[in-house]
C-alpha cells in the first residue's frame, strides 16, 4: 500500500518543496496561467471541469483584436473559461473557442511531442480514478496507462515517486496527470 500527498496540499502555504527552498525574495514573475485555444469548449470542459476537477470561475464572450492574440480575425468573438484549481492567483487554466466566425479546423494534432509542443503537469488526489474517466471523454488519446515511477530527488533529496497517466486533451495538449506519494 502507498501514501498519497493530497493534491490540496497546497491550501497550506508552502515555504519549500523537498529540494526547492522559497525563494528568499519574492520573484519578479509570477505564472497565472496558460490559456488553450479549443475546437470544442463543452468537449475540454468535460475534461477540464468534470474529470479534472477544475472549478469554472469566468465564462464570457469577448471581441479578439487578432493582433494581441494573433488568432483569428478583428472583431471576431471567442468564449473564454477560466478554471482554477486550489490556488486562486496561479495555477489557472484558461479555455478559447473562436465562436463567430470560427477558427478554422487544422485537422488532426500530432500524436508526438516535439518543439514547440507542450505538457502541462497536475498533481491529483485518484489519478486511477481519474485517468480511467479522462479515457471516456471523446477526443481523450491516452499515451500510458496509470503507471509507478520514480525520479531523482532535487539536491540529493529523496527519490520523487508519482502514480501517473499520460494522454493528450481533445485538441492535442499532453497531460501528465500524477498523485505524488511517499
Amino acid at each position: 500500500m502507498f501514501t498519497t500527498i493530497p493534491a490540496h496540499a497546497q491550501d497550506r502555504p508552502a515555504t519549500s518543496s523537498p529540494g526547492v527552498e522559497a525563494p528568499a525574495e519574492r520573484l519578479p514573475t509570477d505564472i497565472r496561467r496558460v490559456t488553450l485555444i479549443v475546437r470544442d469548449m463543452e468537449a475540454s470542459l468535460k475534461l477540464y471541469r468534470d474529470v479534472v476537477g477544475l472549478k469554472v470561475n469566468y465564462d464570457t464572450v469577448v471581441e479578439t483584436s487578432g493582433v494581441a492574440l494573433p488568432a483569428g480575425e478583428p472583431g471576431a468573438r471567442a468564449r473564454l473559461v477560466l478554471l482554477n484549481s486550489n490556488d486562486p492567483f496561479i495555477g489557472w487554466i484558461g479555455l478559447m473557442q473562436w465562436i463567430d466566425p470560427p477558427l478554422p479546423d487544422p485537422g488532426p494534432y500530432p500524436k508526438r511531442m516535439g518543439p514547440g509542443g507542450h505538457v502541462i503537469v497536475m498533481n491529483t488526489d485518484d489519478v486511477d480514478g481519474r485517468c480511467a474517466a479522462a479515457a471516456r471523454v471523446p477526443g481523450v488519446t491516452m499515451t500510458a496507462p496509470p503507471r509507478m515511477q520514480e525520479y531523482p530527488g532535487r539536491g540529493g533529496g529523496p527519490v520523487i515517486r508519482v502514480r501517473g497517466c499520460n494522454f493528450f486533451d481533445p485538441d492535442g495538449t499532453l497531460i501528465e496527470m500524477n498523485q505524488i506519494l511517499k
